[in-house]
């Protein structure tokens, strides 16, 4: 057995199958319909969501895991003699990680790492697959921490959205950016810069320009990008996203490109028909 488990929640959107390979445990946020109350991939898929906003037309809200929630995750772990490295939603967006670390506190002699990702969906997921790999070679607790911190900031995550109404009913955009966005067509792309959602670019037309601008993403980049891992992720496009993973292959010859599935959490802030591209710089 690995003297380190590496821990993340629900919204890494990584495989079930890969989460299952590598031995990851992961802590769910909550997904709310007024009074109902879901665990993210638990109690409710992404699939469930959307069926439920289209029969009731109610949006959802999500919220975090609490302290005692994580004592209970990681008490079982730490209990079995192995340490921990948590990697969580960014703090500029979830008290996940303000309460991954109160839970940390419970147990003594730094047994348990807490890394905030400044990240979200497939950008967690990046460093929590590197942190993966290191454990699997057999490196330190101190050592993966240290690198996956140095890590944080080359990660790079562009989604794009191909309708605004979900930003809008969860309260992250104005009725106005909301209608206008509808008048005219816009559909953003946004990017994770020091932890915070910003807005990269508005794509105003037909959503395959949408495509197109995602595609030219990674020959803009400035620096040099590590082509050991890219991952596409997406809500209920397939397609897009294999066209996506398709281009990457030609343009940047990855070793891997994985596919990915969009959890509850980013469902419901974003809404169907969003992808991104998430890869880091050397």
């Amino acid at each position: 057995m690995n003297s380190i488990r590496i821990m993340t929640d629900s919204t890494s959107d990584l495989p079930e199958s890969e989460l299952l390979q590598r031995d990851i445990n992961v802590v769910p946020l909550y997904v709310h319909f007024d009074q109902e109350v879901f665990r993210d991939s638990i109690d409710i898929d992404p699939k469930m969501l959307y069926e439920k906003v289209q029969q009731t037309d109610v949006y959802p809200k999500t919220s975090s895991p609490s302290p005692k929630d994580f004592i209970d995750y990681f008490k079982p772990v730490i209990d079995s003699g192995q340490n921990i490295l948590y990697i969580g939603l960014s703090s500029q967006l979830s008290s996940t990680i303000q309460n991954a670390r109160i839970a940390a506190s419970e147990f003594p002699d730094h047994r348990i790492e807490v890394i905030d990702s400044l990240n979200l969906s497939a950008g967690i997921g990046m460093l929590v697959l590197e942190a993966s790999d290191l454990a699997i070679q057999g490196k330190s607790l101190e050592e993966i921490t240290e690198t996956i911190h140095a890590m944080v900031p080359k990660v790079k995550t562009y989604f794009a959205l191909d309708t605004l109404q979900y930003l809008h009913k969860g309260g992250r955009c104005t009725s106005l950016e909301n209608i206008v966005g509808n008048m005219l067509r816009i559909r953003p792309i946004l990017n994770v810069a020091n932890g915070k959602i910003i807005l990269q670019k508005k794509v105003r037309g037909k959503r395959e320009k949408l495509v197109e601008e995602m595609m030219n993403l990674t020959e803009k980049e400035l620096k040099p990008i590590d082509t050991n891992r890219v991952i596409v992720n997406h809500s209920f496009c397939p397609e897009i996203a294999e066209r996506l993973r398709e281009h990457l292959k030609k343009t940047l010859e990855p070793k891997e490109v994985m596919m990915t599935e969009a959890g509850c959490v980013v469902s419901c802030h974003c809404g169907p028909n969003t992808f991104s591209i998430v890869y880091r710089t050397k």
